[in-house]
């Protein structure tokens, strides 16, 4: 089924214990789409770059399925630029420079192609643009999910707040279920999230994996023991490209179904940190995937005697 997403398509300046990088492709939106590209073929983009942004790098989209009509190319101004550097844990980082450039009066519009899309992701943005695309979609998707940060939570709460009773699935990490809902314990939260709009709530925990909570249905997905993180940048944004991608492609939005797009988009997410930026996830194959998905079923299943 048709999937929608918008969100950012920029560059980033990474520095990790591992190396750095001069300007590379980022943005959720370009994380997510590469991810969900390996499931779905109706795969449609709503961002906006400036003009220095590489014609060849929009054909690695294209290459990957990801259909770019809805992807602005603004003459005379530049792409979104975002520049950070990770601490020797892996899990801390500081942030070096934003440069918001396009990003900072970004009106989406959508084709009339996108109209009538089943499955929304709205990519991590601010609330009152994310809504933007929800106003301007002619029919409600079949199903919504929204990613947001610590940022929105702060500045943008009023938006936010609007915002979530319009979504079906919201994806935050732990630490931003914490400061959304003033709740440590993290099914407290989680039902906290819930009577806020979203039925379902998928609680990220980085390299502890991941909690999904619907009604009174909770399932954790445990996140794969790699011998080295080199770059997490982007892990979330692929972990959500993998989950609304599989479930595009089932076109079943169940709990049980759920559960297994949560493994398929952890899988997903471990390929992503193993390399610089996207530079992982642009060249898999299905049977990588696969063999992964099966690594993940073989370290949580077990049985009772």
């Amino acid at each position: 089924m048709s999937l929608l997403t918008i969100g950012s398509v920029a560059f980033d300046a990474l520095e990790t214990p591992f190396g750095k990088t001069d300007k590379i492709i980022g943005g959720a939106a370009t994380y997510i789409t590469l991810s969900a590209s390996y499931f779905t073929k109706e795969n449609n983009l709503v961002a906006v770059v400036g003009d220095d942004f590489p014609q060849s790098m929009i054909d690695d989209l294209n290459q990957h399925g990801v259909n770019t009509e809805g992807l602005q190319v603004r003459v005379g101004e530049k792409t979104f630029f975002w520049s950070g550097k990770y601490h020797n844990d892996m899990n801390t980082r500081d942030t070096v420079e934003v440069q918001l450039n396009v990003m900072e009066d970004f009106d989406p519009v959508i084709p009339d192609s996108y109209q009538n899309c089943q499955y929304l992701m709205l990519g991590n943005t601010a609330p009152a643009i994310q809504r933007t695309v929800i106003e301007r979609l002619h029919n409600r998707p079949k199903l919504i999910v929204l990613d947001t940060m610590n940022l929105w939570i702060e500045i943008a709460n009023p938006d936010l707040m609007t915002l979530l009773p319009m979504v079906d699935v919201l994806v935050v990490n732990d630490e931003e279920a914490r400061q959304l809902t003033g709740e440590y314990a993290l099914v407290k939260a989680a039902a906290r999230i819930r009577q806020m709009g979203p039925k379902t709530v998928i609680i990220k925990k980085g390299e502890h994996g991941a909690l999904l909570f619907h009604e009174g249905q909770i399932f954790f997905a445990p996140a794969l023991p790699l011998e080295a993180v080199f770059d997490p940048t982007g892990a979330g944004d692929t972990f959500a490209g993998g989950f609304i991608g599989y479930l595009a492609k089932t076109d079943d939005i169940s709990f049980d179904n759920m559960k297994r797009a949560i493994i398929y988009g952890s899988a997903m997410a471990s390929f992503c940190v193993e390399k610089f930026g996207a530079e992982r996830i642009m060249n898999l194959t299905q049977e990588e995937i696969q063999a992964r998905v099966s690594e993940f079923v073989r370290l949580s299943a077990f049985g009772l005697v």
